[in-house]
């Protein structure tokens, strides 16, 4: 039976002054970090082994995954990074206060671009403070200039087709470390979750989450580790 499992970075700087981060490359806090190892700690705990670890390319996301690994005595585990694993693109919004955003905006405007299936918030401007295209990691990336849940979904599945579903179907048990959006598209996916219920799901950081998959990666059972 593949096993796999989700984990959501430990909280970030940004978390934790309500600043929307997107792309933006931003630490865990003390408390981030706390969570990845306690969550390394749990699942060694639970008798968890993997094979394989997917990441983005972003430091909290990193971070976490090494810190987890640390706690399980697994650090010498193959990771792949990749760009498709980010953090959805806030656009216009990175860097910018949540509360501050809606006291300006509206709360309702505010929440159709956070919570919306496929309205992206605004664009981001070419030569902005946050502006990613000189960023050596990405380069030759079409990096976007914004992305709605959906457009986050249509970057995530490829990756999840072309190397993570067959590393699952070959055996390997597999952690992914990435972020409360590109979590949500391997979610959705895998528990067919409706484009109108998918937006209001909660991803707590530092949580692990198990899928216990069938051969042909349907899910069987979805679960918060620290629950069983």
């Amino acid at each position: 039976m593949p096993k796999l499992v989700l984990i959501r970075h430990g909280q970030s700087a940004w978390n934790l002054e309500n600043r929307f981060t997107g792309w933006w490359d931003v630490d865990v806090t003390e408390k981030g970090a706390a969570e990845a190892t306690a969550a390394g700690e749990l699942m060694a705990a639970k008798g968890l082994d993997f094979d394989l670890t997917f990441t983005s390319l972003q430091t909290r996301a990193i971070k976490t995954l090494n810190l987890a690994l640390e706690a399980m005595g697994r650090l010498w585990l193959p990771t792949e990074k990749h760009w498709r694993l980010n953090e959805r693109h806030y656009g216009g919004l990175t860097g910018l206060n949540k509360a501050e955003t809606a006291a300006k905006h509206g709360e309702e405007q505010v929440h159709i671009w956070r919570r919306s299936f496929d309205i992206p918030p605004p664009a981001a401007e070419a030569g902005s403070p946050y502006d990613l295209s000189n960023d050596r990691r990405y380069a030759g990336i079409d990096i976007p200039a914004t992305e709605s849940l959906k457009d986050t979904i249509a970057r995530v599945l490829p990756y999840w087709e072309e190397r993570i579903a067959p590393a699952l179907k070959d055996g390997q048990r597999v952690l992914i470390s990435a972020h409360g959006n590109s979590l949500r598209a391997l979610v959705k996916h895998l528990s067919n979750i409706p484009d109108d219920e998918i937006t209001s799901l909660e991803i707590p950081t530092g949580q692990p989450i198990v899928y216990d998959l069938d051969d042909d990666l349907r899910a069987l059972d979805r679960y918060y580790l620290n629950e069983r």
